[in-house]
């Protein structure tokens, strides 16, 4: 049984919770939302939970989410989706971040409606009038009624998602008949196919203390067989799974991957960083000192023109059966 605040129940003649010290206008939870946690000069995600998503929400990294979007562009050879969509009315993008790829979208599609949701209310004003946004938790139950969207996405989200299973049911019983659901990860691998990375390769030992943070953290890095699996699993059908690499540094002959090498160097100014600091720190239970030192020897190491290295990227998408509904699966 829950107990009663005391507060409440006094005044008993006064309906409403102002009389009783609580602030329930939209204000007080807009305020709520925008608190946030400062650590290590960084700003991070507060409201739902400090650990509940660890890379930081400042202007620094929305301009480093916003520069990575164009290289995913560039990777993915300019295209938003792989999925075979036809005139979608709702779309869905969880994780949105800045929801670049979202307005991006509303622009591709403008018959649709465009959806955003992100932990922090970080997305600008100005967008498309078929394109909005709202504070919501992926992880938890979601308040959409059942079919109500064509098409939901999913992009570098790993390092939030503390369940795959909910997540991916939740998208199940929200996605239309026939509706598709994609899902793009980095792989949080580093690979090189000449033998210039050696054991001892900052960038290397970075790689591997961020795959032991995420393990650690229940949130394991994704394989591109395991999230095919994923999907099949909770009933999509039609599911099919993409490799694309994406160089580090203008090192390959190649001119497309050379351009999305330099991309990636850029990203990298700021992104060892923004992945490494609270990952190392929190979970780790590194010194500061330490953990900056692991990301600026990886920046070194990316930097190295003669550590010609790689990583790759994922992307998974399924339909769901047409006729189905949510009951049947």
């Amino acid at each position: 049984m829950l107990e009663v605040d005391p507060s409440v129940l006094e005044r008993p003649d006064d309906e409403d919770y102002n009389s009783a010290g609580y602030d329930t206008s939209t204000a007080s939870l807009s305020s709520s939302v925008n608190q946030y946690l400062f650590e290590h000069g960084r700003r991070y995600h507060s409201y739902y939970g400090p650990d509940k998503y660890l890379m930081p929400t400042d202007e620094k990294e929305q301009d480093r989410l916003d520069l990575h979007h164009e290289m995913m562009r560039l990777v993915w050879n300019d295209k938003l989706h792989e999925s075979p969509l036809d005139q979608p009315h709702r779309i869905l993008d969880i994780g949105t971040g800045t929801g670049i790829w979202a307005i991006d979208m509303a622009d591709q599609y403008p018959m649709a409606e465009v959806i955003g949701t992100d932990l922090s209310p970080i997305q600008p004003d100005w967008v498309p009038a078929n394109c909005r946004f709202e504070v919501d938790d992926a992880m938890l139950e979601w308040t959409f009624k059942d079919g109500t969207f064509d098409f939901i996405h999913g992009r570098n989200i790993c390092s939030g998602v503390s369940n795959w299973e909910h997540l991916v049911s939740e998208i199940m019983r929200c996605m239309n008949p026939g509706g598709y659901v994609e899902l793009c990860e980095y792989s949080i691998t580093l690979n090189c196919d000449d033998g210039t990375m050696k054991p001892d390769n900052g960038f290397k030992i970075y790689i591997d203390c961020l795959r032991e943070a995420m393990i650690k953290m229940g949130r394991p890095p994704p394989e591109l067989e395991s999230m095919k699996v994923l999907l099949e699993k909770a009933g999509f059908e039609d599911v099919h799974a993409f490799e694309a690499k994406e160089p580090v540094g203008p090192w390959p002959k190649d001119a497309r991957q050379k351009r999305i090498g330099a991309m990636s160097l850029l990203n990298c100014e700021t992104g060892f960083e923004s992945y490494g600091i609270a990952a190392f720190t929190r979970i780790l239970g590194m010194e500061a000192e330490k953990a900056r030192s692991l990301c600026d020897a990886a920046l070194s190491a990316a930097r190295n023109k003669n550590y010609h290295m790689y990583a790759k990227y994922y992307r998974v998408y399924g339909r769901k059966p047409k006729g189905a509904e949510v009951s049947d699966i």
